[in-house]
């Protein structure tokens, strides 16, 4: 799922590409795409685009007249750049924006069709959408502190959960744990005045290491690989990999389509983090200890 560095790397390349430019018309091939009824999508065409930004995860495209088009990626969803009046093929593409300098076509891998686009009218109407996290970039200490410790979860949840940061999941919140050095099932009430902070400043760091990153392989065109596994990351999607600073082998929880990815030496103190499928097949076998698991 495309995250808070790949949404902001989009943002700036549709800001270049469509900001203050006329919508000749939005097209959608396959109607499950629009989740909402009005406005109804010819009413756009004609309207200039005043804005480009995001909501979190949401592409957020402001036309004149307060509307918007909000576009959420999910899990297989991604944007293209092409030609003016590509046409729509296949059934992985969903929907165009259609533009005399270009087409924006949304499409959707896999059968699952997740990815969304809500159209809307009025301040109140965009606004709705948001969940109300906070923006990790922009986030005083204390306000990170004070929003992540509210209830009381696990350090991956919370960072994930977008009531209380916007634009973070599964493959950041690996990297920032790992660059904190922080259990992912560490309890937010249970942390330290030091840790806290460890865990701000990895936040941060992460994010913005990883915007400025993708925006340089970009390159000035539009993004084009965008993953959620990514060389260069130290723990998400390397399991059994060496960590980049011990060498000790990368572990792996999977829970319903979410995973953990986290090194036992670097942020576990050398204890495995009990997956729940495994560790009930194997029971009295499963390793409770690195050293177990190289034994």
């Amino acid at each position: 799922m495309p995250e808070l560095p790949d949404i902001r790397v989009y943002v700036a390349a549709l800001k270049e590409r469509i900001e203050g430019r006329i919508l000749n018309g939005l097209r959608i091939a396959n109607p499950f795409v629009v989740r909402s009824v009005q406005p109804h999508p010819s009413e756009l065409a004609g309207l200039e685009v005043v804005h480009v930004g995001h909501q979190a995860k949401r592409i957020v495209i402001g036309l004149a007249g307060e509307h918007c088009i909000v576009i959420h990626l999910m899990i297989a969803g991604r944007l293209h750049w092409k030609n003016p009046g590509t046409l729509l093929k296949g059934r992985n593409q969903l929907a165009a924006l259609d533009f005399d300098e270009g087409t924006l076509v949304l499409t959707e891998a896999g059968t699952k069709r997740r990815a969304s686009i809500h159209l809307t009218r009025g301040e109140e109407a965009c606004s709705s959408l948001d969940r109300g996290g906070l923006d990790p970039l922009s986030v005083s200490e204390d306000a990170f502190r004070e929003r992540l410790s509210r209830e009381n979860h696990t350090l991956k949840r919370a960072l994930t959960d977008q009531r209380f940061l916007a634009g973070i999941g599964n493959s950041y919140s690996d990297e920032i744990l790992f660059a904190a050095r922080l259990s992912p099932f560490r309890q937010t009430h249970a942390l330290h005045a030091d840790e806290w902070q460890r865990l701000y400043r990895a936040t941060r760091d992460t994010l913005h290491g990883w915007t400025e990153r993708l925006r340089r392989e970009a390159g000035g065109k539009f993004p084009v690989k965008v993953t959620a596994f990514r060389e260069g990351m130290a723990v998400h999607g390397r399991y059994r990999q060496p960590c980049p600073v011990c060498g000790s082998p990368v572990q792996r929880i999977v829970y319903a389509e979410n995973e953990s990815n986290y090194c036992a030496r670097c942020q576990t103190g050398g204890r495995l983090l009990a997956d729940r499928a495994l560790s009930r097949l194997l029971k009295a076998n499963w390793p409770r200890k690195l050293e177990d698991l190289e034994e």
